[in-house]
This record gives structure tokens, C-alpha cells and sequence, in this order.
């Protein structure tokens, strides 16, 4: 039997038209899964979690952009984001960036609209659904620090203390779950962080605790939102830790230890990290004698059972506002000739540490920042201050940079918004460099003693005394820490505070994003500065980094300025996503 040429070709053809489409298909239609995400380095086309995979690494084996061409760096496209409506005079604090699976886009806005974006085209962005849960402006702040993606859903936390499920196909709220309120003391609480998936649990967190109330990680499944367990930073009395709380007046009611950023994961032991924020009231220890656990700690969380399996303090009864909420990356890498399984953190209290995360012991801390004068050091053996007194319940450190009550103004450094606070961080495996960026310099406060409401607990504020403060020696850096050596590798300095956050990828780069407009890229061993391009409105989004295809694009996202910038940047906020690539 003879077969007509044409007709063969027309037939193979045809064939592989449907295999493509089916190939297509299944490429944008397969769910975001537990091996996706405990592999998700392995996709570095994609983005699939806020801090890029469950270590927190932000780190990207792409090459297409690397040291050699990222001077030829482009916009291609941008597409207009809501969420600035009713934001007032200092904009929102929209720190967050796009996920991405398989060239759509996840982004979210600081009032909880949430957009998906057809992001294959190489020069345009197009919408296709915008789920819009309605939060009031009223009462509630615009703010943001992103959303998770878990099979069919894409998962967020609102301004006004709800959760909420999306389909991801059609845009539908699929449930919608009212879990931040006011707490049993009358305080708000508030979601500052992303929500991520692990063990098939949502974690979620409140950070408000400047705000009366106490930081809590929460588990709710993720199919119906229904809470599965609940574990509280600041202890009441009789659990673990309340014996740190040494006050006579129900001091572990005013709350403290919010949690501002998302944890990390480690899936081999099922161990949520994360780290925690102040004692409250912030500035007045004598108000809360005692170290004041689990405050200013990194934690470690049993995610089958929410029970705390570690914790490491970094600066027992703190008066400067070093909460510890920042990123907790997780690697292995070799200290003093050891292969260990490690947490690295940029502490706000400006030392780099290294935690063994099986069981949150210290290994190693160096200075970060340019000025440090809160204490002389940090001992090698605990990992405490050099002049932390267990026998005092009202800790002095440096008397000359601690202001307690009726002191006058002291000066201390770093300043009470850095070194390196909640932006993200990231982690070169290859080459075993952590990056952090944020503020350098110093600050002055007087002593001023906070009055209690007595048994009952709170904040009697008529009868508290006033509190002076200024900053000074105020600039941003980003800084490259040699995590093996356990020093500073290279830093720059920027001329305003860095709120957004940093990514490393495979082609020798640093990139981050400034208050005043700029994205930069850096070499990532030097941080000589490569290229930068200013999109004209203030950055707090990290950028990322993802591919369609065999081309590489980097995305920002824009979301106001910080609350208290020491450089006024003389733009305008804006809600906009940014995307660039190579000519």
C-alpha cells in the first residue's frame, strides 16, 4: 500500500500539534505540590514561594542575564496594580513580589485584591482574573507582604484579618475565614506576613504586636480554613518561658513578639523557623524585667503539632527595638572545617548569626553594620551578650547606649530600624554568601518610664512618660557576608534606606530595589554596582527573577514608601509591576 508524502507530513504534523498541546496543557495545569515546592530551586523558571523556596534562599540558577550583559537590561513591559486608594500620606507598606508558575503570575495588592497575569507574551502583561475580596478602608492600613500558592488555590491573608482561598482558574473565592481580630484585651490584631504551605498545613502569623496584643503562628487546613492549632510568642502565666516574664502587673497582657515575616521550612524535620519581634512596651525594660521570652528568638515550630521545639534569644530584654523578625535562611554550608546544617540570620541587633537548625544551638556571630555600640560583643560560647548578667532582671549592657528610666537622651547604634529588619534576604549555595539590605547608622533616646493599668494589665498611657528620639548617621547598604569565614565579604551603600529585598542568581548578581525609584544589580562577589534603571516611583518590593521559554525576565513590584524616610524621595507612590529583559 503506497502512503501519499504530503499526506504523511500532513499527519505528523498534525500529530505534533496535539502532543504540543497536550505538553502545553499539562505544563499549565499542574498544581503547585509538595515536591514542587521542597524542589522548587529546581524550577528556576518559576517562583513559587515569597522567599523562593522553603530555606528562604532566594537564590536562582538562571544565567541568561549575567555580569557580562545586564547592562543591556530593558523594561519590557508594566502593567498598572490597584491598591492605592485611601493609602493616606506615606503610601502602603506593600512589601511583595509576583509568583510565578509556568508564565502566569500571582501578585496582590495592599487591600487583598489578588491578580493573575498571562505573563507569556514578551512585551505585554495581560489580566486574566482579578478577585477583589472587599476590605473596607476603613479601620484597616494597606499592607501586604504577599501570597502562597498550594494545588488549586492561590491562598491570602487580608489587611482586616481574614483569610482567604482562590481558585486559580477562575478567580473564585473558594472560602473565606475571619481569624485576626481583637484579641481577649481588646487589642487589634493584624497579618504583616505571606501565608506558605507546609506539611499541608497554612501557616499564618500576627505581627501586631506593638499593638496591644500577642505575636501567634497559627496552622488552618488549607481546604476548609479551619484552624488546627495555635502557638503564642509571649507565654501566659505557667507556660514554658513565663517565668522570664518578672514583672507583678500581668505584663505578658500588653503583648509584644509579633512575627513580620514568613518563616522557613525544613521538610526533613518538619520544623517551622522563624523569628520573633519585641517585648512590649518597646523602649521601657524596667516596664517587663526579665529576658522576656520568646521575644527578639528564633523559633522552631513542630508543624504536625504547633509545639515549640527550639528557640535561641538573641538580645534578652531588649530596649532599642531589635526585634528579630527577620528572614531565618536555611543551608548547609562548613564552619570551622565542619559541614553543619545551618540557620543564618542578619540580626537587627547588627550581628550575623549562624544556629545549628536541628536544635537552635549557637555556632558562630560577627558584626554586620558599620556601628555597633549596644554591647562589646557576643560571646563564643552562648551566643549572648558579653554583658548580658543572668542575675539581673533589668539587663545594663552598655550603660552609655542603654537609656533607662530618667535617664537622659543616650545614643545607640545600630539604629532602632536596622541593620537588616524584615526585608528578604538571600543565599548564594555555590559560593556560600548570605545578602542582606537595609539601614545603617544610629539613634538617641531618653528613659522614660511606661505606667502600668495595674493587675489588670496594659498600658496606662495618660500616666506614662514622654519619650525623645532622634536618628542620625541614617543610609542604606546592602552587604555580602561570607558565611563560611564568618565575615563581611563586600558592602555598598546607598543614599537611602533599602526596604524591598535582595535576590542572587547563577549569572553572578545581586539585584534590589530603593525607596527612591531605583532597581540596581551588583556583582555578587565585589557588589561593584552593574546597572540601574529608575521606573519613577518608590520600591519596596523585592525583585525576582523567572524565565518563559529560553528568555529570562526580572520583576519588581511597587508599593509606596517606608513610613519614616530620612530622605524625602520626592515621588509619587504608585501600584505598578515592572518586568525587564535583555534586548
Amino acid at each position: 500500500m503506497r502512503h501519499d508524502s504530503r499526506t504523511l507530513t500532513a499527519l505528523v504534523t498534525v500529530l505534533g500539534m496535539i502532543a504540543l498541546a497536550i505538553t502545553l496543557g499539562a505544563q499549565y495545569k499542574i498544581t503547585v505540590n509538595k515536591d514542587r515546592l521542597i524542589n522548587a530551586q529546581n524550577e528556576p523558571q518559576n517562583w513559587l514561594l515569597m522567599n523562593g523556596d522553603y530555606g528562604s534562599q532566594r537564590y536562582s540558577k538562571l544565567t541568561q542575564i549575567n555580569r557580562s550583559n545586564v547592562k543591556d537590561l530593558r523594561m519590557v513591559w508594566a502593567l498598572a496594580l490597584g491598591g492605592m486608594q485611601d493609602v493616606g500620606q506615606n503610601g502602603p507598606e506593600n512589601e511583595v513580589n509576583p509568583l510565578i508558575d509556568n508564565g502566569f503570575m500571582y501578585a496582590t495588592d495592599g487591600w487583598g485584591t489578588v491578580y493573575k497575569i498571562d505573563a507569556r507574551t514578551p512585551n505585554k502583561g495581560d489580566f486574566v482574573w482579578i478577585a477583589d475580596p472587599g476590605v473596607s478602608h476603613q479601620g484597616n492600613a494597606s499592607r501586604t507582604r504577599g501570597i502562597a500558592l498550594w494545588e488549586d488555590l492561590v491562598l491570602a491573608n487580608l489587611p482586616d484579618g481574614r483569610v482567604i482561598a482562590i481558585n486559580r482558574d477562575n478567580g473564585e473565592i473558594v472560602w473565606d475565614k475571619m481569624i485576626a481580630g481583637k484579641n481577649e484585651f481588646g487589642g487589634r490584631e493584624r497579618f504583616l506576613t505571606a501565608p506558605v504551605v507546609a506539611d499541608g498545613k497554612m501557616l499564618i502569623q500576627n505581627g501586631a504586636g506593638d499593638g496591644g496584643t500577642r505575636g501567634w503562628v497559627a496552622a488552618l487546613d488549607v481546604r476548609s480554613g479551619n484552624e488546627l492549632w495555635r502557638w503564642y510568642v509571649v507565654p501566659k502565666p505557667g507556660d514554658p518561658g513565663s517565668e522570664t516574664w518578672k514583672d507583678d502587673h500581668n505584663a505578658w497582657k500588653t503583648g509584644g513578639g509579633g512575627v513580620w515575616q514568613t518563616g522557613s521550612y525544613d521538610p526533613a524535620t518538619n520544623l517551622y523557623i522563624f523569628g520573633t519581634g519585641n517585648p512590649y512596651p518597646i523602649y521601657d525594660p524596667q516596664f517587663r524585667p526579665g529576658d522576656n521570652l520568646y521575644t527578639n528568638s528564633a523559633v522552631a515550630l513542630n508543624v504536625a503539632t504547633g509545639k515549640l521545639a527550639w528557640h535561641f534569644q538573641y538580645t534578652p530584654n531588649d530596649s532599642w527595638d531589635y526585634d528579630e523578625v527577620g528572614v531565618h535562611m536555611l543551608y548547609d554550608t562548613t564552619i570551622n572545617g565542619q559541614r553543619r546544617q545551618v540557620v543564618g540570620h542578619y540580626g537587627r541587633n547588627g550581628f550575623f548569626y549562624s544556629l545549628d537548625r536541628t536544635n537552635g544551638k549557637f555556632i558562630k556571630a560577627e558584626k554586620y553594620v558599620n556601628d555597633l555600640n549596644w554591647t562589646k560583643g557576643i560571646d563564643p560560647k552562648t551566643g549572648r551578650p558579653v554583658d548580658y548578667n543572668p542575675q539581673l532582671d533589668v539587663q545594663i549592657y552598655n550603660p552609655e547606649a542603654r537609656a533607662l528610666r530618667g535617664d537622659p537622651m543616650k545614643r545607640a547604634c545600630p539604629t532602632w530600624h536596622g541593620g537588616v529588619a524584615h526585608q528578604p534576604l538571600a543565599f548564594n549555595p555555590v559560593k556560600s554568601i548570605a545578602y542582606g539590605v537595609g539601614t545603617e547608622g544610629c539613634f538617641s533616646q531618653t528613659g522614660a518610664a511606661v505606667a502600668s493599668r495595674g493587675k489588670e494589665g496594659g498600658i496606662d498611657q495618660k500616666a506614662s512618660q514622654p519619650r525623645k528620639s532622634t536618628s542620625d548617621l541614617y543610609y542604606g547598604a546592602v552587604t555580602a557576608f561570607d558565611a563560611v569565614n564568618h565575615k563581611v565579604a563586600a558592602k555598598a551603600v546607598t543614599d537611602i534606606e533599602i526596604r524591598s529585598g535582595v535576590i542572587a542568581t547563577a549569572g553572578g548578581l545581586v539585584f534590589t530595589a530603593l525607596q527612591d525609584g531605583w532597581v540596581v544589580a551588583y556583582n555578587d562577589e565585589t557588589l561593584e554596582e552593574l546597572w540601574r534603571f529608575n521606573v519613577g516611583t518608590p520600591l519596596k518590593g523585592a525583585p525576582v527573577t523567572y524565565a518563559i521559554g529560553p528568555k529570562q525576565y526580572l520583576a519588581v513590584q511597587s508599593g509606596g514608601r517606608h513610613l519614616h524616610p530620612v530622605k524625602y524621595d520626592k515621588l509619587e507612590n504608585a501600584s505598578y509591576l515592572f518586568v525587564f529583559a535583555l534586548n
